[in-house]
């Protein structure tokens, strides 16, 4: 029985390291993919001269999950309810940071970015969006080093803790 145990223990401690790893290698891709829907935003905007809501469905259609229920989000709740775009932004960006891998920074670039969108004129706009992919640009950067730093260590710190803790228990 006490086999059992150990061997549970282990594959819990073994799976939590993963899931760790896994969260560190998702968060570069899932900042990519804002960066990409910003492109697509912008181009929509300057080219299209599309409205908001429109560019958001067009985003939603190109982007993978969990990016694209983000501005698909939007873009609902733009058409059913009568509140700011700023309101609804800010409690997509809260969701979006729940389901996604994205860290506090990325929050933070979202949410000034948003306070931004709707604004200004197109080239004002373009200038926030290009901005704000300078900002997740450096994001990126650094989620890059911190999985390649990192990644690996939390499937073996995983696997590690849970034999350490056997081991005592034994």
């Amino acid at each position: 029985m006490k086999w059992i145990g150990a061997l549970l223990l282990l594959s819990v401690t073994t799976w939590i390291g993963f899931d760790w790893s896994n969260k560190l290698n998702k968060r570069p891709i899932q900042i990519r993919q804002l960066k990409n829907a910003l492109q697509i935003l912008e181009a929509e905007m300057l080219y299209s001269q599309a409205p908001l809501q429109d560019a958001f469905i067009v985003i939603s259609k190109q982007i993978p999950e969990p990016i694209n229920s983000f501005f698909q989000n939007i873009s609902e709740k733009m058409n059913t309810n009568q509140i700011d775009l700023l309101q609804i932004w800010d409690e997509e960006v809260t969701e979006l940071i729940k389901i996604s891998s994205l860290s506090k920074n990325e929050s933070e670039i979202l949410r000034q970015f948003g306070r931004t969108l709707g604004q200004h004129d197109y080239l004002q706009q373009q200038k926030h969006i290009q901005l704000t992919a300078t900002y997740l640009d450096r994001e990126h950067e650094d989620a890059k080093d911190y999985q390649l730093r990192y990644s690996k260590m939390a499937k073996n710190l995983g696997f590690l803790c849970g034999l350490f803790i056997v081991l005592l228990l034994i």
